[in-house]
């Protein structure tokens, strides 16, 4: 169909609680069995006595606490059973503490400092007791910990669904904490509480974890305890310091992963800091070379990177290095902190990060998961948060907009991408939602008002929304019809070049409603999930084998072409032919009107060899190859309107497309033809503008350095001949 021109590019309370019954939190993959002991807490079992001699619980209203110490060994973890050696047969009372308590106050969740002392406040709609547990700071016997149990009295220590308590003369820094949650035992009923189970608080500010990321060695079934930090002082942002405030017309978003960035050895960063939020600092001088002036973050809050790995399955070889698996949506990853994980260390170095790529003049965009968590599905349990504080009545709204709110005034970033959103614009009974109200909440909210925010408008479920997304003209959506149609058009597809007009123009059949711009279509040929650009031009089909399912993950939908021999070649005209492509499919993204999004490793052609689902490889399949890296500034995207060179629209056949992008400002118009076809195409060159001559930018078919100049080389005749899958860009100077 015939594509509409550009259009113009203008400047630019509280909802209900969602409620689950049950299924919210299920796990988007099955990710393994229980590990349900908390290191420094006796386990206890729902058929044991809880007023046994291992039960430390006292109820608290101002008596003693009792203290313990012991040396306990994980040996094995598996569902709902516990095998603890225990190094010392004793487990005597060697100390007796006490701390004044108090009721404590029902806000803010989470843990907060008051005028009498630590308050600590959990929600739970369900349960019918809470128990406080805390470990204090250790000793300099390493393997000895003081472990305080508090039961909290629901006459004295409950508002309404809100647990609280205030206790007094606690360290203010490096308590660890968790809940243990009782309540009703109907499975059937959606009810999933275990008091034998240590639970990290959904509001925990700091999350202590594993020390080093992938370490399976001595830490595969780390417990994840909530601390805080009251004593450091605030942040130091700087006199100078100011917001990017980046116009999203201005957009060019590079998509990436903190830790692969700067993980491999070539990256030549020291191994404390490699793979860490300060790594990627180091390489900041990278994204001003490409040009980029957003970065896109996969999850960057607490996961489990060893969950694949808590039970016998054919994927337990594999280390979750995406973090599409949220244990905490607080808390920065503690083991993206240089050297040994720590969350307050993760926290002071996340806003370093923040703070040198504002310096710089690059925003920070986090992708953000609310589809799932880590807890997994009743086929294979895993209750660490959510599910055991309440998994039939989880009120979530409030939970989102402190963690957005929290995430803009204390830690700067500039906005979020929500991953799988449209799950987001379902009832509770999956019918879809005209106006939900959590997204329309978000584009109303006056904190977010700053902010990008980006929806990945699908689900698992099949709700397509791509161009129908409830947006309240804010929403911005990843447009993944351009990604479609631009890699049929570019591979050669009959029929496809009226989509490729649509798409390059702004994609006027999805945005031009209301005050949506081009703007708020998120352009893309490549992502974090599928093929990468050179995996795109390398392969018909994906090649899983190494994520353990037989190759049955992944999308088999990919519009791929591998230029005629299946993965790698020494055939150096199929090996020219796919460099020429990956750069026709670049150009095409840089001039497309629109915000332009690519891949982290597609600027040098990183490969996967064919995986499509890179999700669980800490290894060079994923992490950035500096040896292979170029560091060439790319062109930035152009905006104006455009007169399209074709009188051939209605033929399918035709895979050829001419146009010119007008700039009223500077009159710096440029000239783009895309050649799909396997000859050469003799294009006609319109005029340029009066005063001025074409300068050959961009010609794909040419070896580089030749293939891109940016300040352009003169001499262009009337007419062009564009080679077989080419494309050329021209610049009236």
């Amino acid at each position: 169909m015939l594509a509409s021109p550009a259009y113009s590019r203008a400047a630019s309370s509280f909802p209900p609680a969602l409620h689950s019954s049950g299924n919210v939190f299920t796990g988007f993959i099955p990710m393994g069995l229980v590990s349900y002991s908390f290191p420094h807490f006796e386990s206890k079992s729902r058929s044991e006595n809880h007023n046994s001699d291992l039960n430390l619980s006292r109820k608290v209203t101002g008596a003693p606490v009792c203290t313990r110490r012991s040396t306990l060994k994980v040996t094995c973890r598996r569902a709902r059973e516990h095998v603890i050696e225990e190094e010392s047969s004793e487990m005597a009372e060697t100390n007796k503490q006490s701390f004044k308590v108090s009721s404590g106050e029902k806000s803010p969740l989470g843990v907060s400092q008051v005028d009498k002392g630590i308050n600590f406040a959990l929600f739970s709609q369900n349960a019918t007791s809470v128990t406080l547990c805390l470990s204090l700071p250790q000793s300099d016997e390493k393997d000895d910990v003081d472990v305080v149990e508090l039961v909290l009295d629901p006459s004295v220590n409950k508002t309404g669904d809100t647990w609280h308590i205030c206790v007094e003369d606690l360290p203010l820094r490096n308590v660890l904490y968790g809940y243990r949650v009782d309540g009703p035992g109907e499975w059937n009923q959606g009810h999933r509480f275990d008091p034998s189970i240590l639970l990290l608080d959904p509001y925990a500010k700091l999350v202590k974890g594993r020390s080093f990321f992938g370490d399976s060695s001595n830490q595969k079934f780390a417990q994840f305890y909530g601390t805080y930090d009251f004593e450091t002082s605030p942040f130091d942002w700087g006199d100078d310091y100011k917001f990017p405030n980046i116009p999203e017309k201005d957009l060019v978003i590079y998509e990436m992963n903190v830790r692969a960035f700067t993980a491999d050895e070539s990256s030549g960063i020291d191994p404390s800091t490699a793979g860490s939020y300060l790594g990627l600092v180091e390489k900041i001088p990278h994204f001003l070379d490409l040009g980029i002036n957003a970065v896109e973050l996969l999850p960057v809050f607490e996961f489990d990177e060893l969950e694949l790995q808590r039970r016998p399955n054919p994927r337990d070889h594999m280390v979750n290095t995406w973090g599409y698996s949220t244990v905490n949506f607080f808390a920065p990853m503690s083991r993206y902190a240089s050297g040994e994980g720590d969350p307050i260390k993760a926290s002071k170095e996340f806003k370093e990060m923040v703070k040198a790529l504002h310096s710089a003049g690059i925003e920070v965009i986090l992708d953000v998961v609310y589809n799932h968590t880590n807890e997994a599905d009743d086929k294979y349990p895993y209750a660490t948060s959510f599910r055991g504080i309440d998994n039939k009545s989880i009120t979530l709204c409030y939970a989102f907009f402190s963690f957005y709110k929290r995430r803009v005034t204390e830690y700067h970033v500039d906005g979020f991408r929500f991953d799988l959103a449209s799950v987001l614009c379902r009832d509770t009974d999956g019918s879809p939602l005209s106006a939900p109200p959590l997204i329309r909440a978000i584009a109303k909210d006056s904190v977010l008002s700053r902010c990008k925010i980006i929806a990945e408008p699908w689900d698992c479920g099949g709700l397509y929304l791509v161009g129908k997304f409830p947006n309240w003209d804010r929403w911005a959506e990843w447009n993944g019809m351009y990604r479609d149609d631009v890699r049929r058009f570019i591979k050669g597809d009959c029929g496809m070049k009226g989509s490729f007009a649509t798409r390059v123009s702004g994609s006027s059949d999805l945005y031009q409603v209301n005050q949506r711009k081009p703007y708020h279509g998120v352009n893309f040929i490549i992502a974090h999930d599928g093929f990468t650009l050179r995996d795109l031009v390398t392969y018909n089909s994906k090649h899983n084998e190494a994520n353990g399912e037989g190759g049955n993950d992944g999308c088999n939908d990919n519009y791929s072409w591998n230029c005629g021999s299946e993965g790698e070649t020494g055939d150096a005209h199929i090996k020219s032919l796919r460099v020429r492509q990956m750069k026709n499919f670049h150009l095409a993204l840089m001039i497309s009107q629109g915000t332009p999004m690519m891949l982290m490793g597609d600027e040098y052609g990183h490969t996967r060899y064919g995986n499509n689902n890179s999700y669980g490889h800490d290894t060079a399949l994923n992490n950035f190859q500096w040896k292979e890296a170029t560091r060439r500034k790319e062109g930035e995207p152009f905006q104006g309107e455009i007169t399209w060179h074709e009188d051939n629209w209605n033929n399918p056949e035709s895979k050829f497309l001419a146009f010119t992008l007008h700039d009223g400002v500077s009159g710096q118009d440029v000239y783009a033809a895309f050649n799909a076809h396997d000859y050469f195409v003799k294009a006609l060159i319109p005029l340029p503008p009066s005063g001025k001559q074409w300068f050959r930018v961009a010609d794909t078919n040419l070896e580089s350095p030749d293939d891109f100049i940016k300040e352009g080389v003169a001499g262009v005749a009337e007419a062009y001949n564009v080679a077989p899958f080419s494309s050329i860009l021209l610049k009236s100077m």
